[in-house]
């Protein structure tokens, strides 16, 4: 049965915390063996994995940040967010926690809120001394992240980049760009309309996704003779929502939508149901498929990219980074289309009239 916990009254000694030479004691391995199970090393064998971590657990060892630091390493891995309010970006943290929280590092998130680019919130990561970056969408140039990558061990995610210094970790935007447009046309839709960020405004277009989904969805209208029409978001000119309805009013209105990303779509729906539309009316497809998005009442659809699978995947190959693999790799995930009542209708025959 365990033991209430009791606080030591005045004068009584405060329990010496554990060590690491406790811990090897008390698993019955060397000093060296444990190091290697916190630093989660190559080559260690899941009996010695399991039998030290319930040494730990039992002796409630924690390694000492700052002795880590004077030795080269905190063991701590800084992520960057872009948001920290986009559903797409937690599943991705998710994932990512799913590997680090059995690795013996902990998690320092740095989002980039108000003004603050990429690049900044990657230093203040940098400044933390971190022993290695997983960078979430930086919106920075491959330069930049090649200069970084030979300060730091670093995993990006989301850019299309082809890096020397770092690893990257991506979905096929044109092949999931392709789905949603297969889906819409299959369905009967020809006034099919794109609403996305401007890619005038991104910081580095040629290697993000949305210019890349934004040319799929352009030369799959034109193959077959339809005229793309194409809403452009610049939240300094017009927000989202009256960008939507400034669409969705526009005669004729488009009989599909394809959005950008899943927080478009989600309020291109909301726009869609005060004008009195349902998805007969309008169909609306999104991308990155974010957790609200299957909820009953709204069944988005949407292009699933395997947030949760591409966080843990980029967890891995930074934790291999740290331990000292150098070559680059790029890891592409293979998106899925996943099809709910936001564009479960076929277009009638008078709908374009």
């Amino acid at each position: 049965m365990t033991q209430p916990h009791s606080t030591p009254g005045p004068g009584a000694k405060t329990p010496r915390p554990a060590t690491i030479e406790d811990v090897a004691k008390r698993a019955g391995v060397s000093r060296a063996a444990v190091s290697k199970v916190i630093r989660n090393a190559y080559g260690v064998s899941s009996a010695m994995h399991d039998l030290v971590t319930s040494a730990i657990d039992d002796l409630n060892y924690r390694p000492r940040v700052a002795a880590r630091a004077m030795r080269g390493s905190t063991f701590t891995i800084g992520v960057q967010l872009p948001q920290v309010e986009n559903g797409f970006f937690t599943r991705i943290l998710v994932g990512i926690l799913s590997v680090v929280s059995r690795s013996g590092y902990q998690m320092i998130i740095a989002p980039m809120v108000d003004s603050m680019s990429g690049a900044a919130a990657l230093e203040s990561l940098l400044d933390r001394q971190v022993d290695g970056i997983i960078a979430v969408a930086p919106a920075v140039p491959q330069d930049w992240m090649e200069q970084l990558g030979r300060r730091v061990p670093l995993v990006q995610i989301g850019q299309h980049d082809d890096p020397v210094n770092y690893d990257a970790v991506i979905s096929d935007d044109e092949a999931g760009a392709r789905l949603v447009m297969e889906h819409l046309l299959g369905a009967g839709h020809t006034a099919i309309s794109h609403i996305t960020n401007d890619e005038r405004l991104l910081a580095e277009p040629s290697t993000d996704p949305h210019p890349r989904r934004l040319r799929v969805y352009e030369d799959m209208m034109l193959a077959r003779g339809l005229e793309p029409h194409v809403v452009r978001l610049d939240e300094a000119r017009m927000d989202t929502r009256s960008a939507a309805r400034e669409m969705l009013m526009r005669r004729p209105r488009p009989t599909a939508v394809f959005a950008g990303h899943d927080a478009i779509a989600l309020t291109t729906m909301r726009v869609s149901a005060e004008l009195g539309l349902s998805p007969d009316d309008v169909a609306i497809v999104g991308y990155d498929d974010v957790p609200l998005a299957d909820h009953p009442l709204l069944g988005l659809s949407t292009v699933d990219q395997s947030g949760e699978e591409m966080g843990a995947d980029a967890a891995r190959l930074l934790l291999e980074r740290i331990l000292g693999r150098s070559e680059a790799v790029t890891h592409t995930f293979a998106p899925e289309l996943r099809i709910r009542r936001s564009s479960a209708s076929k277009v009638a025959p008078q709908a374009n009239s």
